[in-house]
This record gives structure tokens, C-alpha cells and sequence, in this order.
């Protein structure tokens, strides 16, 4: 291959610009030319391409969000969207693809494959977690990070108004942040989508709380754990008990800011590898790291195959809540 396409795509997450400098300054030491794609599938089918190379990306690896803009397109989701895309990228010479993003990401990604023999090869960028085939997606641990900060500080007014908080955050589907935000912020509960918790149980588990001297509570609420998100869940459980509470809703706050350090080395590791990887003829896989190891999983089972929640962390949380 001698040209490349790199583009972000669906929700932003902290990491994507070290991901694209990774791409670029690999590509460039393969001697393999870059061409950015601003706005992922949208930008792809109107054209909007920009060359990078190595001093393109430079001062960026510490950017939150990402610099070649993302956005959500319903073009691409006709074969006719998808057919301009791949004559736009053949006009551009673009030969690869590297997509940074999630499952929305790699289904079109998937598309341009079967129907139009693009190679392509996805690294895993977003906040949620919840894609097969990695330990950690990019994003997942600034975003963590920053919803820790906050339960810290809503856990001061908490215990200094002696009051119940609900703290919904992000996650979709999944509770991989909930629960990891749970633990380190000392919750009393964690409501995930994948081990359902009642409003009855939470209740109990207040009142015993509070019959044991406690008198603040924190409740962490995966986005997707109850019909309706935190602010149902409370009246659910307000009905139960009575107790006077709060609900947060932490929202996209969640998706911005500087990426951690964690964050910065994986989207180099995975941008890296993923670029080698295509160039020397690979495609339809994403790039992911296992136990510290890079991995190659096929597209498909990234986005079919259900990434499990760790119990032995759930059982944790609950051991720890008392």
C-alpha cells in the first residue's frame, strides 16, 4: 500500500488523537503516505480528506475529543452512501482504512468491505467498553477517571447534608464504568444492566445502611440499568423508603477532557499495531490488547459477541459496600 485512510468515527473518546498520531508517524516510518478523513462516514462521502503527515500530529497526543471530527452518518446506511464513499476514496487513492471507533463504526466498516473490497482495520475508541476481542477500549479509563472525580466531590455534599445521591453515567448498554467507578468511589450500590438490581433491593440496602449509623449513600447507576435511568430508579425507590435524595446525571462531561496516560500508550499501542497490521495486507479485524498482549479479532464477533461484565469485580463491589 502506498496511501492510507485514517478517520474517526461516533462517539468522541479521549485517546483518538493518539491514535491518529500513532497511525500517521507508523505509516510515515513504513513510508506509507496518510490521508485524514475529517467526519467520519459523512466526511468520507463528500470528500473531505486532508493529508497528514508526522509533524500534523504533533501536540496532539494530550488532546481531548478528536481532530479529524466525527459525526453520525445516515447516508452511509444506503448502499448508494456507501458506493459514493468507496468512489470518493478510489479518486483519493486511498488503498486502506483505518476506523477508530465503535460498534456503529465497525458495521460500516464491515459494508465497505463485502461490497466494495476496501481494506479496512478497526481500533476499538470509545468510552463504553463494550466491544469483544479488548481488555480496555480507548476512552474507558479517562473516562472513569473523570466520573471518579466527580462521585468525590458529590460525596462531600452528600455525607455534609447527610443525604442518599443517585449518580447516573454513561455506558449505553454496558456497565463496565459504573462498575469500576463504583468500586473506587466506595458506592453503596451499583446498578448495571448485565446483574439487574430492584428498587426493593435498594432500598434494604439503604435502610440497613442507615440503621448501621450511615447517613449519606451513594447509588451508581449505569445508564442502561433501569427503564427510564437514575432519575426513575430514585422515585422507585423514594416510594419505598421516603429518604430525602438526590439524583446526578453525569452525562457527556464523561466523553471530553485530556486522556490519561493508560489511555495515551493503548491508542499508541493499538494505532500502531492496527497500521502495520493493514499495510501488510490484513483487513476486516480489529486490534485490541488481552492481558498486555496485541490481538487480532475478526469485525463480526467485535460487535456480535457479548463482552461479559467481570462477577468476580460485582461480588467485590457488594463485599465492600457494607
Amino acid at each position: 500500500m502506498k496511501r492510507i485512510g485514517v478517520f474517526t468515527s461516533g462517539g468522541d473518546a479521549p485517546g483518538m488523537n493518539a491514535g491518529i498520531r500513532a497511525v500517521v508517524r507508523t505509516a510515515a516510518g513504513l513510508g506509507v503516505e496518510v490521508v485524514g478523513i475529517r467526519r467520519g462516514y459523512a466526511g468520507m462521502i463528500e470528500g473531505e480528506f486532508v493529508p497528514l503527515g508526522p509533524r500534523d500530529v504533533a501536540n496532539i497526543i494530550q488532546r481531548g475529543g478528536t481532530i479529524l471530527l466525527t459525526a453520525r452518518s445516515k447516508a452511509f446506511l444506503s448502499e448508494e452512501g456507501r458506493a459514493k464513499a468507496a468512489e470518493k476514496l478510489a479518486e483519493a487513492g486511498i488503498q486502506g482504512l483505518v476506523a477508530v471507533g465503535g460498534d456503529g463504526t465497525f458495521r460500516g466498516a464491515e459494508r465497505l468491505i463485502e461490497e466494495h473490497r476496501i481494506p479496512v482495520v478497526g481500533i476499538p475508541g470509545t468510552i463504553d467498553n463494550d466491544l469483544y476481542g479488548t481488555d480496555y477500549t480507548i476512552g474507558f479509563d479517562t473516562a472513569v477517571n473523570t466520573a471518579l472525580d466527580a462521585i468525590d466531590r458529590i460525596r462531600d455534599t452528600a455525607a455534609s447534608h447527610e443525604r442518599v445521591f443517585f449518580i447516573e453515567v454513561m455506558g449505553r448498554f454496558a456497565g463496565f464504568i459504573a462498575l469500576e467507578v463504583g468500586i473506587a468511589g466506595g458506592a453503596e450500590v451499583i446498578a448495571l444492566p448485565e446483574v439487574p438490581v430492584s428498587p426493593q433491593e435498594i432500598a434494604d440496602t439503604i435502610t440497613e445502611s442507615f440503621k448501621k449509623g450511615k447517613r449519606s449513600s451513594i447509588i451508581v447507576v449505569a445508564e442502561g440499568a433501569y427503564p427510564g435511568g437514575a432519575q426513575a430508579l430514585f422515585k422507585a425507590v423514594h416510594g419505598l423508603t421516603g429518604f430525602e435524595a438526590r439524583v446526578t446525571v453525569l452525562g457527556h462531561i464523561q466523553r471530553g477532557g485530556s486522556p490519561t496516560a493508560k489511555d495515551r500508550v493503548l491508542a499508541s499501542r493499538l494505532g500502531a499495531a492496527a497500521t502495520r497490521t493493514l499495510i501488510e495486507g490484513t483487513s476486516g479485524v480489529m486490534i485490541g490488547e488481552v492481558e498486555g498482549e496485541i490481538t487480532l479479532t475478526p469485525l463480526h464477533d467485535a460487535v456480535s459477541k457479548k463482552k461479559p461484565i467481570n462477577l468476580e469485580l460485582v461480588d467485590l463491589a457488594r463485599s465492600l459496600a457494607g
